[in-house]
């Protein structure tokens, strides 16, 4: 039984934060977030011979980062 009512609340605040975004996208105030890592810039540095590794250690961000771009 509690089982289904804090499934019935979280559907309920779903609903709720949707509207919200739906609100502010509406408003024209919704906006992503920026993009932290220059696509551009690692397709440069690789093509320098440069390794993910490499590239991250250059730009500041995670090596993980590096090789989902490429």
């Amino acid at each position: 039984m509690l089982g289904v009512l804090a499934e019935f609340e979280t559907n309920i605040r779903r609903e709720h934060q949707l509207e919200g975004i739906a609100k502010v996208k509406e408003a024209g105030k919704y906006r992503a977030r920026k993009k932290s890592i220059d696509r551009e810039a690692i397709i440069k540095l690789q093509q320098e011979d440069k390794g993910p590794a490499a590239i991250a250690k250059e730009l500041g961000v995670a090596r993980s980062s590096v090789c989902r771009l490429l």
